[in-house]
């Protein structure tokens, strides 16, 4: 089936003959920003079951119906990635969650290290940043944002199984360090722009299941560091 270009999320069941129920924001953007009018048709998401095209069938100032018509692509799950990282200036952490959706993370965690400027988030915010970019994006998935938390609270409860993956400054040869590593499940932390404390780098690198790596030769922005370090696990690691 042809995939239309306007596709929006919606925490609703998919199936051919269901109908969907519009929030007043949804309403507004396709009918007042889109212009869109009854027999138009739109993709949709719920994050579960691929993406279906729909066709409007009722469109209101405030609200709106649309009638699902068939599936248009399968649903798409990522690696079981998850990227940890501390929150920067506020434009800056959104340009963080919006790229991990794009490029296949399955979860995102801020988290306060030592250095860490942000004392607080909008996880609602980030959480809808986070949808916005699958809906541009042609994602099926959307990774959900966690609640920020201390770094050494989460490491505290690490699970056996997992294996993490973090930006030292003082290494090179990133990819000679993920060389041997396998797949499944894995996470990447990024630090915050003043690094990790000593602490904090000495936990790391004992962690049995770690692996230090370094992004290249020059200093990297924390949001940088998170797009390259998530290219870098992608493309030796994950579905690339």
């Amino acid at each position: 089936m042809h995939r239309e270009k306007i596709r929006l999320f919606v925490d609703a069941p998919l199936g051919a003959g269901q109908s969907v129920d519009l929030t007043r924001d949804q309403a507004h953007y396709l009918f007042a920003v889109m212009r869109l009018g009854p027999g138009a048709r739109v993709a949709l998401f719920n994050g579960q079951a691929g993406e279906w095209t729909a066709e409007v069938a009722v469109a209101g100032k405030r609200g709106g119906r649309l009638a699902v018509l068939g599936q248009s692509a399968p649903q798409l799950d990522p690696p079981d990635l998850w990227l940890i990282f501390a929150p920067i200036k506020k434009a800056r952490t959104d340009f963080i969650v919006e790229k991990a959706a794009e490029m296949g993370a399955a979860r995102i965690l801020p988290v306060q290290t030592a250095f860490t400027n942000a004392e607080r988030i909008r996880q609602d915010r980030l959480q809808a940043h986070a949808v916005e970019a699958a809906e541009q994006c042609g994602g099926t998935f959307v990774p959900p944002v966690d609640a920020l938390q201390r770094l050494d609270k989460l490491l505290d409860a690490w699970p056996e199984d997992r294996q993490i993956m973090f930006a030292d400054e003082a290494l090179s040869g990133a990819r000679e360090s993920l060389g041997a590593a396998t797949g499944g499940k894995w996470a990447i932390l990024i630090g915050p722009e003043g690094g990790f404390s000593d602490a904090e780098r000495t936990r790391l690198h004992a962690m049995p299941r770690a692996h230090p790596v370094s992004l290249g030769p020059r200093i990297l922005r924390a949001d940088t560091a998170a797009v390259a370090a998530l290219t870098l696990w992608q493309s030796t690691l994950g579905d690339w």
